[in-house]
C-alpha cells in the first residue's frame, strides 16, 4: 500500500517512528535503526540504511522522505558565528543561527514562519504571521547545522550544546509541532 502523502520521517518520534513499523509487521528496534541513520549518521535516501531489509527501504521509499530544508542564504561571521535563511515547505524563509562560546554551541531555531504576537521589541512580529513548522522542519533546521558545523569544528564531539526555540516565532503557540521534535533534541537517537 502506498500512502498518497509522505510521511516527513525527520519529525517522528521513537515512539511514532515504532508505531508505524510495528503496524506494517516490523520489529519495533527498526524504528532505532532509522533513526540512528536520520540522526546520526545524516543519510539522504532510504537505499542507505543497509541493515534494514530492502522491502522496509521500498516502503520508505514509496511512503515517506527524508526532506531537507533548503539553505537561501548562510552568513559567517569573524566570532564564529552564523546565520542562515533556509526555505521552508512552504516556500517561506525562517532563520537559525549558530552561537559558538568556550565550552558551548547554542543553535537558535524557528518554530514558526513569522509571528502572530507582535512585540515591540521584536522585528518578526512586525512581519506578521505565516505559518507554523512541521517537526521535521524543526528538527531538519538541528541536522543541517549540526552536519554544516562538523567540518567547521574537527575534533570536537558535540558542537550543538543547547537549542533555543527563539528564532522566528512562539514555540508554545505551535505546541503540536514543537513538542516531538524537543522530544527528539533529548532522545539519544536524536541530538
Amino acid at each position: 500500500m502506498t500512502l498518497s502523502v509522505k510521511l516527513d520521517l525527520l519529525g517522528y518520534t521513537r515512539a511514532h517512528l515504532s508505531a508505524l513499523l510495528i503496524e506494517r509487521g516490523e520489529k519495533p528496534y527498526r524504528a532505532d535503526q532509522i533513526l540512528k541513520w536520520l540522526h546520526h549518521r545524516f543519510v539522504t535516501s532510504f537505499e542507505e540504511m543497509t541493515d534494514i531489509s530492502k522491502e522496509l527501504r521500498t516502503y520508505l521509499t514509496e511512503n515517506a522522505e527524508i526532506r531537507e530544508l533548503e539553505v537561501l542564504d548562510e552568513k559567517k561571521s569573524t566570532d564564529g558565528t552564523r546565520k542562515w535563511l533556509l526555505r521552508s515547505r512552504s516556500g517561506s524563509a525562517i532563520e537559525m543561527v549558530f552561537i559558538p562560546e568556550d565550552g558551548r554551541g547554542t543553535l537558535c531555531v524557528s518554530s514558526q514562519v513569522g509571528c502572530a504576537l507582535n512585540c515591540s521589541f521584536c522585528s518578526t512580529g512586525k512581519q506578521g504571521f505565516n505559518s507554523n513548522l512541521t517537526a521535521g522542519e524543526i528538527v531538519g533546521q538541528i541536522r543541517l547545522a549540526v552536519q554544516t558545523l562538523k567540518d567547521a569544528y574537527p575534533g570536537r564531539v558535540r558542537i550543538v550544546t543547547n537549542i533555543v526555540l527563539m528564532g522566528m516565532g512562539e514555540p508554545l503557540l505551535n505546541l503540536d509541532a514543537v513538542l516531538p521534535a524537543v522530544e527528539l533534541m533529548m532522545d539519544d537517537l536524536g541530538y
